[in-house]
C-alpha cells in the first residue's frame, strides 16, 4: 500500500492547556513508559520524576528512610533529608544511574522531562554546575528546584531561613542560565493560601525568585492526606483536608495575578505542578467529580492565563494515583476509576497538542525534534473503506533503527529501534469507524537515546534530528483473511 501513499509535512504545536504526569516519588516506584502509553494511549507534554540532592550529608546517597531508618518516625519528612530517591549525578556523579535511564525513557517515548529536586542549599556552586552540565543533553527540559519551598516540611526548609532558599533559587537558577540555557526553571511556592488576603505568603523573600524564574507554579491540592502512611484518615482527623474545587481553582487564579504583578504587570507560563485530590480523603467517586469540575472550569473560563497542570500520581502506595499499587506485587498497579475519567480528559481537544499539516514532502526527509511543544514529523493520509481487520505499520532493514511516535485515530503508539512492525488496531478497538473514512497516520522521531547528539550542530541541544529515507509498509485488511 504504501507505494501508493503521500507524505506530507507536520508540525506539532502546544495545547491550549497541557498535560503532564508525575511518574514517582517518596509514595511510589517509577512506572516505565510502554506501560503508562498503552494505559493513556497518548504522551503528555511532560513527565515529572522526582529526587533529592544531599551529598553533604551522613548517609547518602542512601535513601534516607533506609539509612535512617528510625522507629519513632510519624511524618513522611521526619529525617535527616528527604525521602525522595537520591540524585546520583551532580559533582562526581554516574550518568548511567538514577535519574537519568527514566530520563531517558521520557524522552525517547516524545515526552519532555520535569526533574524535581530537593536540594541542600549549603551545597557550593561547582556542585549546581555538575547538576546543570548533567542535563544539557536532555533537551529542553524543566527542573523545579526546592517546591513547595514557602512550607516548613522539607529539609531544606529546616536548614535554612526562607530568604535563605529564595536566594538560592535565584542563585542556582543564574547557574542554569549559563550552563544549561536549554532547561527552564520552575518556581513552585504557596502564592495565595487565603483568599482574604492580598499579598502571597512569604511574599518579601521570594519575590526576586519570582522574577527570575522562566515559570510560575503552585501545588493544590482539592484533598490531601499528609499524614499518610503514618496515620489514617477519618472525621475529625487533624492529618488531611479538603477544599472546594471553586476555592483551590480561584486560589491557583489569584496567585498567577500577584505573580504578575510582583513583576510589574509582566506574566510567565503558570503551572500547578502537583494536582489531585486525594482518595484517602474523597474516597474514589468524588475524586473523580473533583478532577473532572476543576478541568471543566479551565476549559469553561476558558483559563487563557493557565498553561497546564501536572497530574499526581500515575501509580501510588496510597490513594493519589490513577493506579493504586497492588500490596502483593509493586509491579502492579490497580486501576482506579479516576484512570478512566483522566484519560477522557486528556483526549479532548482542548488538552491535547495542536497538528498542523503543510505541504507534500518528498523522501529522505529530516524531521526535526524540538520538544513535545514544537517539533515537525510527517503526516500520512490513509482511505479506510470501513473499521479495519488488521491494520499495521511494517519497517525493513532500512527503517527499523528508527525510534519513532505514531499517532492514528487519537491513539499513540511508540516504536522502538530493532522493532519490525507495529500493530494500530488497538487505535480501532474502542473507538470504531462506522464507514468509510480518511485517517492521518501521523510520525515524529525523538531521539533514539532519550539525549540529543552534540555532533549534530550548533541547535544541538534545543534540536534532534533524524533522517527517513522512505515510507514504512502499512497493511491495511478490513476482514479476516479466510471467512
Amino acid at each position: 500500500m504504501s507505494n501508493e501513499l503521500k507524505a506530507y509535512h507536520l508540525h506539532m504545536g502546544p495545547a491550549k492547556c497541557a498535560v503532564d504526569l508525575s511518574d514517582g516519588s517518596e509514595r511510589g516506584n517509577y512506572v516505565n513508559q510502554d506501560y503508562i502509553l498503552r494505559k493513556l494511549g497518548r504522551p503528555h507534554r511532560a513527565v515529572n520524576i522526582m529526587y533529592c540532592y544531599y551529598p553533604l550529608d551522613k548517609g547518602w546517597p542512601g535513601r534516607a528512610s533506609v539509612v535512617h531508618a528510625n522507629p519513632n518516625v510519624t511524618f513522611a519528612w521526619d529525617y535527616p533529608y528527604d525521602d525522595y530517591f537520591t540524585y546520583k549525578g551532580g559533582l562526581n556523579g554516574n550518568r548511567d544511574e538514577e535519574p537519568f535511564p527514566y530520563m531517558r525513557d521520557i524522552r525517547r517515548h516524545g515526552q519532555d522531562v520535569i526533574l524535581t529536586m530537593t536540594i541542600d542549599p549549603n551545597v557550593t556552586d561547582d556542585h549546581l554546575i555538575a547538576i546543570a552540565q548533567d542535563l544539557t543533553t536532555f533537551g529542553p527540559m524543566f527542573l523545579r528546584i526546592n517546591h513547595e519551598a514557602t512550607g516548613d516540611w522539607f529539609s531544606f526548609n529546616r536548614r535554612c531561613t526562607y530568604q535563605e532558599v529564595a536566594d538560592f533559587f535565584v542563585r542556582f537558577h543564574k547557574i542554569i542560565k549559563e550552563y544549561a540555557p536549554n532547561v527552564k526553571t520552575i518556581l513552585c511556592i504557596g502564592g495565595i493560601e487565603d483568599l482574604e488576603k492580598e499579598e502571597m505568603e512569604k511574599e518579601k523573600e521570594f519575590t526576586e525568585a519570582v522574577r527570575h524564574t522562566d515559570i510560575w507554579s503552585v501545588d493544590k491540592y482539592m484533598a490531601l492526606h499528609w499524614g499518610w502512611p503514618y496515620d489514617v484518615a477519618e472525621r475529625g482527623g487533624t492529618s488531611h483536608n479538603r477544599h472546594t474545587v471553586q476555592k483551590i481553582y480561584e486560589l491557583t487564579k489569584r496567585s498567577f495575578e500577584r505573580f504578575s504583578y510582583l513583576c510589574g504587570g509582566i506574566t510567565k507560563p503558570m503551572v500547578m505542578s502537583e494536582f489531585n485530590a486525594d482518595g484517602d480523603v474523597t474516597g474514589p467517586y468524588d475524586q473523580v467529580k473533583m478532577i473532572q469540575e476543576f478541568c471543566k472550569m479551565l476549559k469553561d473560563e476558558p483559563a487563557t492565563w493557565f498553561s497546564g497542570f501536572t497530574f499526581y500520581q500515575f501509580r501510588d502506595d496510597g490513594r493519589l494515583g490513577l493506579e493504586i499499587t497492588d500490596p502483593n506485587n509493586k509491579e502492579v498497579g490497580v486501576e482506579q476509576p479516576a484512570l478512566q475519567a483522566y484519560k477522557e480528559i486528556i483526549h479532548d481537544d482542548y488538552f491535547k497538542p495542536v497538528f498542523t499539516v503543510g505541504e507534500e514532502l518528498s523522501f529522505p526527509v529530516k524531521l526535526r525534534w524540538g520538544c513535545s511543544e514544537d517539533s515537525t514529523g510527517l503526516s500520512i493520509p490513509l482511505h479506510f473503506e470501513k473499521d479495519p481487520v488488521f491494520a499495521e505499520v511494517n519497517f525493513d532493514e532500512e527503517l527499523q533503527d528508527l525510534n519513532l511516535m505514531m499517532e492514528i485515530n487519537d491513539h499513540w503508539f511508540y516504536k522502538a529501534p530493532g522493532v519490525k512492525m507495529i500493530d494500530l488496531m488497538p487505535a480501532f478497538f474502542d473507538k470504531k469507524l462506522n464507514g468509510p473514512c480518511e485517517l492521518r497516520l501521523n510520525l515524529f522521531a525523538p531521539p533514539a537515546t532519550g539525549e540529543n547528539d552534540p555532533s549534530q550542530g550548533d541547535d544541538w541541544a534545543e534540536n534532534y534530528y533524524t533522517v527517513i529515507k522512505k515510507l514504512p509498509y502499512i497493511r491495511l485488511r478490513f476482514e479476516p483473511i479466510e471467512l
